[in-house]
Formats: C-alpha cells, structure tokens, sequence
C-alpha cells in the first residue's frame, strides 16, 4: 500500500536499533523530583532551534496543555481562539473556562475581530491570551500570526501557539513559525510536538524564562505523571542530530513533492487544497477512498458537511513515480465520472 495518511512528514523513523543505549526506561520518579538524563540538555537544544530563551520537555500536549491553562487561570485573562485551532489546545482552553477565563472563538484569520474582542475584554480589565496554531491544514495560508502576537502585545497578554504542525518543516532550520515571522518576546508562548516534523512522541513548551519558571513551579503532571521516557529522548536526540546533516535536504524534498503535487492537480483540473503545506485536501472526493485502497493507495476520509474531502498527507519519502502513480488514479476516476455526467 502506498500511505498517504502518515504526518511524518519529513519520513523520520527512529528504529531501536539507531537510538543511544539507556540504563532504564524510566526512572519511577516525577520530573518535579528528579529529571531524566539528558532532558534539560535536549531541551535547551530545543529552544534555540525556536528561538525561545529556554523549553520544558513533557510526555504529551495534552499534558502540557492541561498544566500551562491550570496556571494562567489565576491571572485576568479571556481566551480568545483562532477557530482552526487543533482540538487538543481547546481541551485545554476547557479547564480554564472551568476555573473562571471566559473563553470566545473568532474565525480564524479574522483579524479585525480579534481586536474588537480584545478591546472589549481590556474596557472589562481582562487581557488577552489569543490560542492559534501555526498552521491549520487544509488552508491556504498559515494565520496571520504576526499580528495576533501584536494584539497580544498591546492588550498586555499572550500569544500562545500550538506549533505541531510546523516544527520542523519552515522557518531556518526547522524551527517553526516563530523562526518563520519573526515572533519574540516575553508575551509568546510555544507549545508543540514532535510527533509529525521529527517522528518523537514528546511536547515541548517554549518561552520566556519567567513563563517557564512559572510553568514548573505549578505544574501537576511534572509531579503525579511520568516524564519522558529514555526511549524518547534518544529518539529526539536522533532526531535533532538528523535534522542538523539533512534537515534542509529533507524539507526540500518535500517542498518538491508537493510542489509536483500541486502542479499535477492543477493540469487535471482537480482542486486541491492547502498551499504549500504537505496537507493537501481534496473537497468533493471523499468517495474515492474505496477505490483507491483497492488500487493499493491509502488516504483520508473526511467530512465537510457535502460531499466529503479526501485528504492527502505528502512526505519526504515519498517518491516522484508514487506521486505520479496516485495522481494518475486521480485523473482517471475524475474523468470517468465526468463522462458519466455528460
């Protein structure tokens, strides 16, 4: 079968057999107590690459989210959400409206709306704390996140962006969207994973120094949760180091692919959606999952209140000929139905 529903983008695998040795999987005690060797290493590496004054290592972004909302719940914020955002950052947003925020979604991109919210919330004494991700698949564009770390800025607040999908795939050397648009300062906060650019099942929150003194000081899961295992740290190790030799080789490899990609769908007439993200969404097309996973080819199903979108994940390991290959499958089932249609 040739996958198309992976977020490796940049085809990171980290076989055991390639990772660093490690004495015990885990240690048995909280990061609060003690934290596993090699992390505050890692994780400083971590921050440089996004450009933040420094970075906490946690096992998930569920973990990170449920303590970063814990804490800035105690401070006279109203949660303004970018209306792309990724599911598991609302998640968090959740707890905090549960602990008294008041939380309001905008439509993402909308930037004359997010000011009026923030205006509205300052005249009531609360600040912004404006959630976003640095890109939503499926758009065209990335948010303006330039001028939502402005608004932050002026309301006395904090931009905090989920970062997932764009760690390792733009911005000098991978870093992300920070790298990407110029985004600094005490007001900016980053959370992500590693799971999708680097292939390593940990989050990574990145900030000021302030923020994250802050963040360990109050943190729940660094005391009643495991920490990183030694597995996924050697992963990240690796993953770090390859992105060093080859990240730039592998990000342009995808940025062909999907420029191949794109390139072909137009000549064919066929829509598909998702500028230069490696996300690329096909509206109307849902119905073509079948066939095509009889044809060897797996894709994402998925539904947009019409007649579905199918959806491709693009990687850098893939190849030209595959591309060519389901992009043909493409064309013929399209143009079979138009036929039938006149």
């Amino acid at each position: 079968m040739l996958d198309f529903t992976s977020a490796l983008y940049l085809g990171m695998r980290h076989p055991s057999t390639l990772l660093a040795p490690w004495e015990a999987l885990t240690l048995g005690q909280p990061a609060a107590l003690q934290e596993p060797a090699g992390a505050r290493a890692l994780a400083a590496e971590l921050a440089r690459l996004q450009g933040c004054q420094g970075a906490c290592l946690l096992p998930s972004t569920l973990h990170l989210f449920w303590d970063l909302f814990g804490m800035l719940a105690a401070e006279p914020l109203a949660i303004l959400i970018d209306g792309g955002s990724y599911p598991i950052a609302r998640w968090g947003a959740e707890r905090a409206q549960a602990l008294g925020l008041p939380l309001q979604l905008f439509r993402s991109g909308e930037v004359a709306a997010l000011q009026q919210l923030a205006h509205r919330w300052r005249r009531a004494g609360r600040r912004p704390l404006i959630v976003a991700d640095g890109y939503v698949p499926g758009s065209e564009q990335p948010p303006p996140l330039a001028r939502y770390a402005q608004i932050a800025e002026d309301g006395g607040g904090y931009l905090l962006l989920d970062d997932t999908q764009v760690l390792g795939l733009s911005g000098k050397r991978g870093g992300g969207s920070a790298r990407r648009h110029g985004l600094v300062g005490e007001r900016l906060i980053i959370a992500a994973s590693l799971a999708k650019g680097f292939g390593v099942p940990l989050a990574l929150l990145g900030s000021s120094r302030a923020v994250l003194r802050r963040f360990e000081a109050h943190s729940q899961t660094r005391v009643h949760a495991s920490p990183p295992s030694a597995a996924v740290l050697a992963a990240a190790r690796r993953a770090l180091d390859i992105n060093l030799r080859h990240g730039d080789s592998l990000r342009a490899r995808l940025a062909a692919n999907v420029a191949q990609w794109r390139g072909s769908m137009q000549r064919a007439g066929i829509a598909s959606l998702g500028g230069t993200f490696p996300v690329q969404r096909l509206p109307g097309l849902a119905r073509l999952q079948g066939p095509l996973a009889q044809a060897g080819v797996r894709a994402l199903a998925q539904t947009d209140g019409g007649a579905g979108a199918l959806t491709f994940l693009l990687r850098a390991d893939h190849v030209p000929a595959q591309l060519a290959q389901v992009i043909g499958l493409l064309e013929d089932h399209v143009r079979r139905r138009y036929e039938r249609v006149i």
